[in-house]
This record gives structure tokens, sequence and C-alpha cells, in this order.
């Protein structure tokens, strides 16, 4: 799954450069997504991101890339890893700028660990 995010001036901390909590905020949300759509019905809450490590400064004005891949399923937790490039539109070159692994896992209404439900391939 890909997502694109545009940076705009309101995402830039006091350097000028996109703040990295507004990054995580972004990966979160589009790795909940896949999540959320690869198991219809699973109420997930993110329990991990690994390694935090912004490899470049990123401006106003970028488009940020957002590549969502499945890594690894257990009976209770999925986790998935986002690779974000920032794209030079000038260009069209790209640079991988962050990589993490996020894991959630599946509740149920009472907030107690659930098993996973796959839903069926789609045609």
């Amino acid at each position: 799954m890909e997502s694109y995010k545009l940076v705009l001036p309101e995402h830039l901390n006091h350097y000028g450069n996109l703040f990295g909590g507004n990054m995580l905020k972004w990966i979160d949300e589009i790795s909940w997504i896949a999540a959320s759509r690869d198991y219809p019905g699973c109420s997930f809450v993110t329990v991990a991101m690994d390694k935090v490590e912004f490899h470049k400064g990123v401006g106003q004005g970028s488009i940020l890339r957002l590549s969502v891949q499945r890594m690894r399923e257990g009976k209770t937790s999925v986790q998935y890893h986002v690779d974000v490039y920032c794209d030079d539109i000038e260009s069209g070159s790209e640079d991988l700028i962050f990589a993490t692994n996020v894991t959630f896992v599946c509740l149920d209404r009472q907030g107690q660990k659930a098993q996973l439900q796959r839903s069926a391939p789609q045609p």
C-alpha cells in the first residue's frame, strides 16, 4: 500500500524542516489503515515502532511517499514495514529518508487481545 503527503508550513519545526512527530503520526496512520484493511473487524492499537532514526531533513513543499508492507503475522498481532521516500519533483528522483516497523495488536471490546481475522482474498 502507498500513500503520499505534502509537507506544508504547519508541519515544520522552528528550523524550517519537517517536525519528526508529524512523520511518525503519518507512518502510524498509514500502517494502521493497511492493517485495518487486511483484517476487517479487528480493532488495532499500536504497540511498537522500531528504530526511530531520521536520515535527512525535509523542507516545505516536499512530497513524501509512504510505502507499507506486511512483514509478520502472529495470532493476535501483525507487523508492517514502512519506508518513507522524499520525492524531488524537479528531477523525478527520490531518496529513502526513513524506515521502521510498526506492530499492532488486535483487541476485543473488553480490551483483551483477540485473534486476527483475515479477510477473504479479493478476485
